[in-house]
């Protein structure tokens, strides 16, 4: 458990630079340059990323269960993801999607952690899941006083039916394949 705790307090600490502590980032960028603060920040997420995901395989080693939520749980969990990916590409896509959802990834962040604590009841999960929905809402109370920065695509007329429709398809890439060959856990069954 240990070594998950770790990995999400590198991974969302780095993501947290912006929240808790802007200044490092600007005397970051000042010091490193644009590019040198890219590739640490980058390395670092990835440090922490990879500690997630060894963690997290350790502890399902030796599960806790905190809470045994009931079998129906599941569908509502193939509800709450189901915006998810259309909203990761409504990002990076400017339309209609991103003006009304002002922050569609931190609102993927949300459903998708939200959605995977209804189903899972392991102190693992919780521990993953709950503190990434926590980042979230953090993250998105803290860009009310923070300025933009993210690249995205210049807005186009085809992008949100591209973000819905590619979202829609890599969703159903990931129920029916993608899930149980990264994760070892089939969502269908």
């Amino acid at each position: 458990m240990a070594v998950l705790i770790v990995g999400l307090v590198v991974f969302l600490g780095v993501h947290s630079v912006g929240i808790f502590a802007p200044e490092v980032r600007v005397q970051g960028l000042r010091s490193l340059g644009e590019g040198g603060w890219k590739a640490s920040y980058a390395l670092v997420s990835l440090i922490g990323f990879a500690f997630i995901i060894y963690g997290f395989g350790l502890a399902r080693q030796s599960p806790v269960l905190l809470y045994a939520p009931p079998h129906w749980m599941r569908h509502v969990t193939f509800l709450f993801m189901l915006p998810v990916f259309p909203l990761i590409l409504a990002a990076y896509l400017p339309g209609r999607i991103k003006a009304a959802m002002k922050h569609p990834m931190l609102a993927a962040v949300k459903f998708w952690a939200f959605g995977h604590l209804l189903s899972n009841g392991m102190l693992a999960d919780v521990l993953l899941f709950g503190g990434f929905l926590a980042w979230a809402v953090m993250d998105r109370i803290s860009l009310k006083r923070r300025p933009q920065a993210l690249r995205t695509a210049p807005p186009g007329r085809f992008n949100d039916l591209i973000a819905v429709v590619l979202g829609l398809a890599l969703y159903a890439l990931f129920i029916g394949w993608a899930h149980v060959r990264l994760f070892g856990v089939s969502p269908l069954g």
